[in-house]
Formats: structure tokens, C-alpha cells, sequence
């Protein structure tokens, strides 16, 4: 179970955002509130929609649309495969500090 890193993960992302959105302009301020309230709707809507992940992201993103061109970014840049990856390495890691607790 690697579930424990999970929030860290989360927070990368924000990080990421914010110097993001900082880098196109928005001063430090703002790009800390959008990354917060667009993280904190999102788990809202997560966890109250009941709809998995997939869907919600469908809905949220336009044809042809700025989320679309991001989406894309992430996909060609391999975000899922890079997830998976810093899951494994986090699940392979607990075994080891565990099988050195034995």
C-alpha cells in the first residue's frame, strides 16, 4: 500500500501549477489561489459526483478547447505511465523498508 504518499503527490501538482500559471504572468498570489480552488473543486467534485475520474475529466474539457491542448501535453509527455512508474517505485520502496524491519 503506498496510499501514505498519495496527499505529496497532490501537492506536487499545485506546486507545479502555481509556478506554472506564475510563469505565464499571474503574480504569485494568484497563481497560489487558482492552483488551491482548482484543486479543492475538483475534489469536490470527485468525491461528491459520484462519477469516476474519466468522466469527469470529459466533462470538464471542451473539443478542441485550452483544456484539450493541455490534456494532450500531459498524455504526449507520458503523465500516466510517469504516474504508474512513481507509484511502483513508492510500492517497491515500502517493501523494502519493511522486509529491513523484519
Amino acid at each position: 500500500m503506498t496510499s501514505g504518499g498519495d496527499p505529496a503527490y497532490v501537492f506536487l501538482l499545485a506546486e507545479a501549477m502555481e509556478d506554472a500559471e506564475y510563469a505565464q504572468a499571474l503574480s504569485s498570489d494568484a497563481a497560489r489561489t487558482l492552483a488551491q480552488q482548482t484543486i479543492l473543486g475538483a475534489a469536490r467534485m470527485l468525491t461528491e459526483s459520484g462519477e469516476p475520474p474519466a468522466e469527469l475529466r470529459r466533462r470538464v474539457t471542451s473539443p478542441n478547447g485550452t483544456t484539450q491542448a493541455a490534456i494532450e501535453t500531459f498524455e504526449a509527455g507520458g503523465f500516466g505511465e510517469l504516474v504508474a512508474a512513481a507509484i511502483a517505485a513508492a510500492a517497491r520502496r515500502g517493501a523494502e523498508l519493511s522486509a529491513d524491519n523484519d
